[in-house]
């Protein structure tokens, strides 16, 4: 097998365990539009890097951690906001979307040279290097593991807040820790999908999932990851035959899975 289509082929494996477990966090909390301004915000970060390392003011300043910087600041505004004024979150969610964007546009324009923002704003999966596969691997192990410990104060706070924080719960901390985990999670998994479409990612292999009667939120989590799996290989060999772009071939598929899912539940439920 060819070195790029083995890298993608792992990269949608391990891809699909932040996709599942973190994805049905997210639908579960009912926030993919607050993902979905920390996955654009990224986009600043990135057209920083480019230009402070094109224009030499920081030699060699590597985009992805540009886009670990305003995905973390992102993640903990939003937190902010939501926790104190819940009434403006909304607010600053499209803000912080627009703002965003809007900055990695600009320094991609005064960037020295040529920078194609489509291929970060697309992602292209046989890019994928080796570093990074060891990265989302290491993520990984560390969502698997803080949602294994930390399974019960996660599941309290996603279905009922003020039920856990009765019951001696940090929801506070549990919330932030979840919306930076998604933050990292998304600056890794934009070279997969790419930042546009991350977010589609992150919520329809769990929603299709919720399709079915899982009945908790661990299995939740272990459906939701194999739809992913699923959707990822079927995603990559149909774009290797058809010649078509792996991550937008991904998403329509895994879309076009979650339509037909939910048409049966609702036939189900009338009959």
């Amino acid at each position: 097998m060819l070195p790029f289509l083995r890298n993608a082929l792992i990269a949608g494996l391990l891809s699909s365990v932040l996709f599942g477990v973190l994805g049905s966090v997210i639908t579960v909390r009912k926030i993919a539009s607050l993902s979905g301004s920390i996955a654009h915000a990224v986009l600043g970060g990135i057209g920083m890097a480019l230009f402070f390392s094109a224009t030499g003011i920081l030699p060699n300043f590597p985009p992805i951690i540009g886009a670990f910087i305003f995905a973390v600041i992102a993640a903990l505004v939003i937190a902010a906001v939501s926790l104190k004024a819940k009434e403006r979150e909304d607010t600053v969610i499209n803000a912080i979307w627009a703002i965003g964007m809007s900055i990695g546009v600009l320094f991609m324009a005064k960037t020295p040279g040529y920078t194609d923002p489509s291929s970060y704003l697309f992602g292209n999966i046989l890019l994928i290097s080796n570093s990074d596969l060891i990265m989302i691997a290491a993520l990984d192990v560390l969502t698997v593991f803080l949602a294994w410990r930390f399974y019960p104060q996660i599941k309290a706070s996603s279905f009922d807040e003020e039920f856990a924080q009765v019951r001696g719960v940090p929801v506070k901390a549990v919330y932030i820790a979840i919306l930076v985990l998604i933050a990292l999670a998304i600056v890794l998994l934009q070279t997969y999908v790419g930042i546009i479409m991350v977010i589609a990612m992150l919520t329809l292999p769990a929603g299709t999932a919720g399709c079915f009667k899982t009945g908790s939120l661990g299995k939740m989590m272990c459906v939701a990851s194999i739809f992913s799996c699923i959707f990822s290989l079927a995603g990559l060999g149909l774009s290797w035959v058809w010649d078509l772009p792996t991550g937008a071939v991904t998403v329509v598929f895994a879309g076009i899975v979650f339509l037909l899912a939910s048409g049966i539940r609702v036939i189900r439920r009338r009959n």
